[in-house]
């Protein structure tokens, strides 16, 4: 990717969701982990799901990512424009995984493997334990992102042995786009420096940045803020609000640090034991009762009086 493309335009926002998720239910043995679980996360938006420690948002995200197979509901994922309710009826009946329909398609994530996921749905992730290779350059690092692209271009191994104009053309764009994001993360002068060098923030931007160098459709953030000061705090968000409105990637985030939630976050979902307690907008989130007492440990009976007396306009 040019400098250029630094200046381009917004991209326009498109109303239909990228991603359904629709009855999601996980259980380990008797444990019900996430319960009958609906949300949306909108085209181009920042979608945030918090609730307190063993919510059951990282079992989501698994679910999501194809590392857990649900044991019930439906997970839709759909390119260019979205498609209509009778085109997901159709795959699902199918039984297939996935389908395209010129330029749109939809793909079924709870029938698909963690590697489809992300090489044919374009669903990239990060962990909450950073998971660089130490050992590589940061340009490397970016590079190995990748892999099935440099592949493809080396016609899995002949063009690449002889350099092949396919293969050079493959590679040229490999290192455009990976210093591309070096530039967005303000790494190019550690480009060759090994990436367990880092200081811990520029680690966290840096696996951000390879999860971007895929071209995912669909970003899966599993708490980015977690161990950042101020200042890498404020990096990150000035990163992923860059990512939002000048690229065609959705993000869908795990965050424990409520700041960084309410200032860049379009829609925040709330998980507690496993359950839906609150959807809707940052400002919403943040007054809704339920949250409160989620987060305070307020008793159930104390929080539907709460919940009670608001919409009946009475104090508290």
């Amino acid at each position: 990717m040019s400098a250029a493309a630094a200046d381009a335009p917004i991209m326009p926002r498109i109303g239909k969701p990228v991603l359904q998720v629709e009855h999601l239910t996980m259980r380990f043995g008797g444990v019900v982990a996430v319960d009958d679980l609906s949300f949306s996360a909108g085209r181009g938006d920042i979608t945030a799901l918090i609730g307190p420690n063993g919510a059951g948002k990282t079992t989501v995200f698994n679910c999501i990512t194809g590392f857990y197979k649900p044991t019930e509901g439906r997970i839709i994922l759909s390119l260019g424009h979205g498609l209509d309710e009778a085109a997901v009826t159709h795959l699902t009946q199918s039984g297939r995984q996935y389908q395209h329909y010129g330029d749109a398609a939809v793909y079924l994530l709870e029938r698909m493997a963690d590697f489809r996921i992300a090489q044919h749905a374009k669903v990239a992730r990060t962990f909450q334990n950073i998971r660089l290779f130490g050992g590589m350059t940061v340009l490397e690092n970016l590079l190995i992102a990748q892999h099935h692209r440099l592949m493809r271009a080396s016609g899995y191994s002949i063009a690449g042995m002889f350099n092949l104009p396919a293969y050079r053309r493959g590679h040229e764009r490999a290192m455009e786009l990976a210093v591309y994001w070096l530039e967005r993360i303000n790494l190019v002068e550690r480009a060759d420096d090994p990436a367990s060098g880092l200081p811990y923030g520029d680690q966290r931007r840096l696996e951000i940045a390879r999860c971007l160098c895929t071209e995912p459709v669909l970003l899966c953030l599993d708490e980015p803020a977690a161990g950042l000061n101020p200042r890498e705090t404020a990096e990150l968000n000035q990163l992923l609000e860059y990512v939002r409105s000048h690229h065609d990637t959705s993000i869908l985030l795990i965050e424990h640090d409520m700041g960084v939630v309410m200032e860049i976050s379009d829609h925040v979902v709330v998980l507690d034991y496993g359950e839906k307690i609150s959807d809707g907008t940052a400002e919403f989130v943040r007054n809704d009762p339920r949250v409160i007492a989620a987060y305070l440990g307020v008793e159930d009976e104390e929080a539907e009086a709460i919940d009670r007396a608001l919409r009946e306009g009475q104090p508290e």
